[in-house]
């Protein structure tokens, strides 16, 4: 290891335990996450940077692949600057047939995702000892296992089993998690269900 990657490490090192430390709290302390998270009834919504297919029946002259732009909005013909994120492609859907039914005799409109991004709100962070930390666009049942295999695994320096669960929709909830145990030790009991906007953080190891 060089010495720039040797300081990112003692870095990041520092910002986590600082982070840990400002919330008064170690991943022993901590309720182990559910098994379950239980979000049945997730209904995806857009967010900038994904890849929308409008069509609209009997009018392909209308139809269109289009990005939702960093503000959140798309345009298409005869619809221009229709904001889109944080909504549901079905409400998008109603929206645009709503302003079309001013040119166009009832409109039927479909909305395919094509490109998943989703809303910041909702996207899995990854930060600390994880081969690849990053953002990923949550998706429904999306399990700790799955965060790990997209992200790489962790690094060589990681403290997996003192992982920590920072849950956005619980308040900043934070739970323990056994990362090390399910990536390298095979453990599927220690695999937990995430929930939108969860943050994992992997610590380093003390050794």
């Amino acid at each position: 290891m060089n010495s720039v990657q040797r300081f990112l490490h003692a870095a990041v090192a520092v910002l986590l335990t600082a982070t840990l430390m400002a919330c008064g709290t170690t991943a022993g302390s901590l309720p182990p996450a559910p098994v379950l998270a239980g979000v049945t009834d997730y209904s995806y919504v857009v967010g900038a940077g994904d890849s929308l297919n409008i069509q609209v029946a009997r009018n392909p002259e209308l139809s269109i692949t289009v990005p939702v732009r960093p503000d959140g909005k798309l345009s298409t013909p005869l619809v221009e600057d229709l904001v889109v994120q944080g909504k549901t492609p079905i409400q998008i859907a109603r929206e645009i047939e709503a302003k079309l039914a001013k040119y166009v005799r009832d409109p039927q409109v479909t909305v395919i995702v094509q490109t998943y991004v989703g809303p910041y709100s909702e996207q899995i962070r990854v930060i600390g000892e994880a081969a690849k930390p990053q953002a990923l666009p949550f998706k429904q049942r999306m399990t700790l296992l799955d965060v790990m295999i997209a992200v790489g695994g962790l690094t060589d320096f990681a403290a997996g089993n003192r992982a920590i669960i920072q849950r956005t929709s619980e308040g900043n909830k934070q739970y323990s998690v056994r990362v090390q145990d399910l990536v390298k030790g095979g453990d599927i009991s220690a695999n937990v269900e995430m929930r939108p906007g969860d943050v994992l953080i992997i610590p380093q190891s003390y050794f």
